[in-house]
């Protein structure tokens, strides 16, 4: 006789089961849309004449070449494509500076650009905090370990050579980068935050990653002064 208990399903089935239910759906995708378009077109009121102009630009061109040719729709077609394309790169790039501007200048604008960026990054924010809220996050990655602070550059110059003397007695000859965040001379902008990950030197091969992560996180830390007030733990990022 067939026995009737139900035959467990396989680990790969139930791990794509889970993937699919974390992917968003459409609705949810398109309310996020929604909502970063009517945030950004609150704070930019130059978003919808660039928009228009960003796709009538090339859908025009192309039409108008179309017409002399005498294929208007041939080139037309990929106008339309062209200019949506670059309509939705404009928006993406519009939504993201609106995003910063908000964030920026708050104890923890930093992190919350940290924690959002693209690639095999580990961010630990707030290794290091003063009690004028001027803070040091660490993040490690394929080019090694890199210091980032923001608030005062002389206070947090001295939480990045705190942390750096305890680093060297765990990570060895491990490539250790430091950067400010701010507006002022020797500091980074927030806006351009990302982009100086995306330069820095590939140092360790990307599986010593996790290792470098857990054997800094295993490091000893002393409590830390909490600055008062909200950190900001998110970005909106435009979709592309």
């Amino acid at each position: 006789m067939p026995s009737l208990r139900r035959k467990p399903k396989p680990a790969a089935t139930r791990s794509g089961a889970k993937a699919a239910a974390a992917k968003p759906s459409r609705g949810a995708r398109a309310k996020q849309i929604g909502t970063a378009f009517s945030m950004t077109r609150k704070n930019d009121p130059k978003l919808i004449p660039l928009l228009l102009a960003a796709f009538l630009g090339p859908f025009a061109l192309l039409l108008a070449i179309g017409f002399v040719i005498n294929h208007p729709v041939y080139l037309g077609f990929p106008g339309f494509l062209l200019g949506l394309l670059a309509a939705t790169a404009l928006f993406g790039r519009r939504v993201q500076k609106t995003a910063y501007a908000q964030v920026e200048g708050q104890p923890g604008a930093a992190a919350a650009v940290l924690q959002n960026m693209r690639g095999n990054w580990r961010v630990t924010p707030a290794v290091g905090i003063t009690r004028e809220q001027d803070l040091l996050h660490r993040v490690v990655g394929t080019a090694g370990v890199v210091l980032v602070g923001e608030g005062n550059p002389n206070r947090v110059r001295n939480l990045a050579v705190s942390e750096k003397k305890k680093l060297a007695r765990w990570i060895g000859d491990t490539p250790v980068y430091d950067v400010t965040v701010g507006e002022g001379e020797g500091t980074l902008a927030l806006r351009e935050l990302e982009r100086y990950f995306v330069k820095l030197p590939k140092n360790i091969k990307p599986v010593l990653v996790n290792e470098l992560d857990r054997k800094l996180k295993a490091m000893p830390t002393a409590p830390l002064p909490i600055p008062k007030g909200p950190m900001p733990t998110r970005v909106q990022r435009g979709k592309r």
